[in-house]
């Protein structure tokens, strides 16, 4: 089992010395990489999980969260949870990720992305929210063919172009995982995925029955589960006898890292 944290600016705030703190104390505590959550802008009666959001959360723009981060820290991975694809163009979107990738030696190997859940928010960067999955779909077929080849083209119902060349190239084939609480999001994972991250609110059969339709299509995915800061070993092999290969734990106190670590004998 591989643990990594979350830093979520809007519950610790966008405070730069506090995110270093973080990013290095879990990095001296051996955690594998940190993930940072996106959303692009808020508006009055966005929900998330039945709650209303706080218009003035302050969402920092994960990629250039991560790049600070990564600037702070020598191996510690950099992950999104998530980051919302379809507002994205995946033109720049590619230049973006594979610029840091390379700046970061080899770093950027935890991307998380999903379709987004808000209708405001998609409307706000001219995206249809009904087809926001498809959208999804051309974008990750699009990052996967300019990282790894030279005068492309492409054409779907979303995005067209000929003979592109976008390099950097990552330094090594960049994973791309799949978060979501949706069957849809599942048969995503299975088809164009790297790795299967769920969220949070799903039954116990829920979640079997998505895990059981991704790796319908692929065998060899990545599970990836939030997780408490204060699990326990059983806990842990619960998880892993579910197929979990990742955990992802957060609190804002640092000693609680430190606890968790020395819990579970991190390197």
């Amino acid at each position: 089992m591989r643990f990594a944290v979350s830093y979520s600016t809007p519950a610790y705030g966008m405070d730069p010395e506090r995110l270093v703190r973080f990013a290095r104390r879990a990095e001296e505590c051996g955690f594998e990489g940190l993930y940072v959550p996106e959303h692009v802008a808020l508006y009055r009666g966005a929900t998330f999980g039945g709650y209303e959001m706080p218009t003035d959360l302050p969402y920092g723009d994960p990629l250039e969260l991560l790049g600070f981060v990564a600037a702070s820290t020598e191996r510690l991975l950099l992950g999104t949870a998530v980051l919302l694809l379809p507002y994205h163009h995946p033109v720049v979107l590619a230049k973006r990720l594979a610029t840091l990738d390379v700046l970061s030696k080899g770093r950027m190997r935890l991307l998380t992305v999903g379709v987004g859940s808000l209708p405001g928010e998609a409307r706000a960067v001219g995206v249809d929210f009904a087809s926001r999955g498809r959208r999804t779909d051309e974008a990750i077929d699009i990052l996967r063919l300019l990282w790894s080849g030279d005068r492309v083209s492409y054409s779907g119902e979303f995005f067209e172009f000929e003979d592109l060349s976008s390099f950097p190239h990552p330094l090594a084939p960049l994973p791309i995982h799949i978060g979501g609480s949706s069957r849809a999001a599942a048969r995503r994972a299975g088809t164009r995925g790297d790795g299967y991250f769920p969220g949070g609110a799903l039954s116990p059969a829920e979640r079997a029955a998505q895990w059981e339709l991704a790796t319908s299509a692929r065998y060899n995915l990545e599970y990836t589960r939030w997780g408490s800061i204060d699990l326990t070993p059983e806990a842990v092999a619960s998880y892993g006898s579910q197929g979990v290969t990742r955990l992802v734990v957060t609190t804002p106190d640092l000693d609680e890292l430190t606890q968790f670590a020395k819990r579970f004998h991190l390197p």
